[in-house]
């Protein structure tokens, strides 16, 4: 029996969609490795990787292959079972990690609500009830449900959503002196991104990451780690913090875990893990066999040294030709981030103008992202080809001429 499609098109979105997103102009319909096509047929080069998710690029063969492959076995139990893609998905997450247990659950916010939800009850069965305040960073962001959006250091996001979970502070990113003057006995724990993403592709210091964990073992508070745009081979190492030698009790991850399919995990040790006894809590969709399934082939294609090695070098380059264009044409003040996780941030004289940036970038048929106003977020496949990411550079270029003539005129 096939299925006849309506012909729709971006207007549709105006009539029939709740306006919480505000989409491009055109509809993506294929996607290719780097490369998206429109209704049109336009060509576009992606360098943005739905917001670093599609970590291998669009359609993946491995990736097609696993889904339809298991698409044809079995989709859902429910959590009355397990099944066999999530425990070799758990058991491989767990053999390259710090970590023993996984939580599995389908987006980031779900990943952190849960390891929210461990860090409270862990601390209200060893300590009592008056150890549950949390601590974030300014400017973070850990998801849109209503703990999370709080949770994150965002305002923005938050505001006009009635009253605020109790026992939840902020302070600022890479300030050592600040979380020490925050924490205390009551703290039950500190969560941090090791690349901050939304808020401009802001890496942590060294110094600060081993002062935070030495906190953390001091007041007897988990450190989790929110891993769900760094990770999954994003900053060429399968975790970012592993750059740092600092090892959280617990971490997330999302995104790229399912290349596009919707997936994420929490992983912590036997010590935490027995503190969701069952029933404590749960998810419908959470380690589905589809998704996991998906996730294990993502795994298997990242986790290996020719592809992290080959990541820290294509970052290394992204990096030099940003910071080249940006001399050339007096737009960047820095470019940062860890390997294909780059922010470049706006000078004084462009400073909040990177949405027209970005608007010129695709008119010039290129896909890039903003992290704030002020910044240029690139988080292309990792396994983008030379050619595609010297091609989106070329188009990039494109914009950046337009858009210093735009804004001069």
């Amino acid at each position: 029996m096939s299925i006849q499609e309506a012909q729709v098109s971006r207007a549709d979105f105006d009539q029939v969609m709740v306006p919480n997103y505000a989409p491009a102009g055109f509809v993506p319909v294929r996607g290719s490795g780097s490369r998206l096509w429109d209704q049109s047929g336009r060509e576009l080069i992606d360098l943005s990787g739905g917001i670093a998710v599609n970590g291998l690029g669009h359609c993946h063969p491995a990736l097609v292959e696993a889904l339809t492959t298991q698409a044809h076995k079995l989709w859902h139990v429910s959590n009355v079972f397990t099944n066999e893609p999530a425990l070799r998905l758990a058991r491989k997450l767990t053999a390259a990690t710090f970590a023993d247990r996984v939580f599995f659950s389908n987006s980031g916010a779900e990943a952190n609500e849960a390891a929210l939800k461990l860090a409270r009850r862990v601390a209200h069965d060893r300590f009592g009830e008056d150890k549950y305040e949390i601590i974030s960073a300014l400017n973070s962001f850990h998801g849109r449900t209503v703990f999370t959006v709080n949770v994150g250091g965002q305002p923005k996001y938050s505001e006009g959503f009635g009253p605020r979970p109790a026992g939840i502070s902020h302070v600022q990113y890479n300030d050592l002196a600040a979380m020490e003057a925050m924490i205390s006995e009551r703290t039950c724990a500190v969560i941090l991104e090791p690349i901050q993403g939304e808020s401009g592709v802001l890496p942590a210091e060294q110094a600060y990451l081993k002062g935070v964990r030495a906190l953390c073992d001091k007041y007897n508070a988990l450190l989790i780690f929110d891993e769900v745009q760094s990770g999954m081979g994003r900053s060429g190492k399968l975790f970012a913090h592993e750059h740092y030698g600092v090892t959280p009790d617990v971490l997330t991850t999302a995104k790229s875990l399912g290349g596009g399919f919707p997936i994420s995990a929490m992983l912590t040790t036997n010590e935490y893990a027995q503190h969701l006894a069952v029933g404590t809590h749960g998810t419908t969709f959470g380690g589905n066999p589809l998704a996991c399934a998906v996730g294990e082939a993502v795994l298997d294609i990242i986790n290996t040294p020719a592809v992290l090695d080959a990541v820290l070098v294509k970052g290394e380059y992204l990096r030099e030709k940003l910071r080249a264009l940006g001399e050339k044409y007096n737009l960047f003040e820095l470019v940062r981030g860890k390997g294909l996780l780059v922010g470049a941030v706006l000078n004084q004289t462009y400073k909040g103008k990177a949405g027209a940036l970005i608007a010129a970038a695709e008119r010039a048929d290129l896909l890039v992202l903003v992290a704030g106003p002020d910044v240029i977020r690139f988080a292309p496949s990792l396994l983008i080809e030379q050619a595609d990411l010297d091609d989106g550079l070329a188009r990039f270029e494109r914009a950046i001429i337009e858009f210093i003539s735009q804004t001069q005129a």
